[in-house]
């Protein structure tokens, strides 16, 4: 009988290769926030015109996922379940902007106030 041995991993490259893919990316929260739930842009994405390359003719389409599914009982299907639910919670957050990132990594500037004493009691007159 032959030396039993744990099987190699590869050092874990196959799981961080298969997230970096982007053949399934979706849209970014912000990108949803910011334009697809406006109303206008909403309305659009919810009734698009006849489309044979999308799956079930571009006709069944969940704003807050950016999915589209193949019949309507998938998609109210799919509004039941935890992953569109854990999504519709993330979106109640607000949008991360350009300005809060870079206040972040410390390039925008500080809206607190300075901290500067009312009075110093130690300080002498100028008399």
């Amino acid at each position: 009988m032959g030396r039993l041995r744990r099987s190699r991993t590869h050092k874990a490259q196959r799981d961080t290769h298969r997230a970096s893919r982007t053949r399934a990316r979706t849209k970014d929260l912000d990108q949803i926030q910011l334009i697809d739930m406006d109303p206008k842009n909403r309305a659009k994405l919810e009734a698009q015109p006849l489309d044979l390359e999308k799956p079930g003719l571009a006709q069944h389409y969940c704003v807050e996922c950016a999915k589209y599914f193949e019949t309507d009982n998938a998609l109210s299907s799919h509004r039941r379940t935890k992953v569109h639910k854990r999504r519709l919670k993330q979106l109640q957050e607000p949008a991360y902007t350009i300005e809060e990132s870079e206040r972040a990594a410390g390039l925008g500037r500080d809206l607190r106030r300075p901290n500067v004493p009312l009075h110093d009691p130690m300080a002498t007159s100028p008399e």
